[in-house]
């Protein structure tokens, strides 16, 4: 988290930092208000079938998301879940971490993020700041532009 929070602040970006007992679902963190202070997004990270490309995917938490579906809207072969070591090697998360703001520990730059559509225009978005015990709200540009200054690919679905 403290990563996260100096980058945040060294590029003078606003948010509100919420920390929090540790969540593990989406209705622990209803239990605890979060959802009523934003947008609060799901966050799955993905692989493909050969295993060659990663995905941090991202959106409402009551979205239901089909990945056969992502996989047509992004030109992938079919998408399973990345399992721990991957998520390890890429964006050295822990299972229930996963977070955009994983995006500067890929040191390769390889992980491509994919967000609904529905987040251009969100001015007050939350995720984890590469832990389940907090949780930070900003505006989705904010997001977007970290990611893509840092080197990594953004994709709308």
């Amino acid at each position: 988290m403290k990563e996260v929070l100096e980058l945040l602040d060294s590029k003078n970006i606003k948010y509100e930092l919420i920390e929090h007992e540790e969540v593990h679902t989406i209705e622990d963190m209803e239990k605890l208000g979060l959802l009523d202070k934003g947008y609060v997004c799901k966050n799955l990270f993905l692989r493909n079938a050969k295993g060659n490309m990663h995905f941090c995917v991202s959106c409402h938490h009551s979205k239901a998301l089909r990945l056969d579906e992502v996989a047509e809207k992004i030109g992938s072969t079919k998408l399973s879940f990345g399992s721990a070591e991957r998520l390890e090697k890429y964006l050295k998360l822990e299972n229930g971490y996963v977070s955009p703001f994983g995006v500067i520990n890929d040191e390769s730059k390889s992980v491509i993020f994919v967000f609904d559509k529905e987040l251009k225009n969100v001015n007050n978005v939350g995720f984890h700041p590469n832990t389940n015990k907090a949780t930070i709200f900003l505006a989705f540009k904010d997001v977007k532009d970290i990611i893509e200054k840092h080197g990594n690919s953004v994709m709308f679905i």
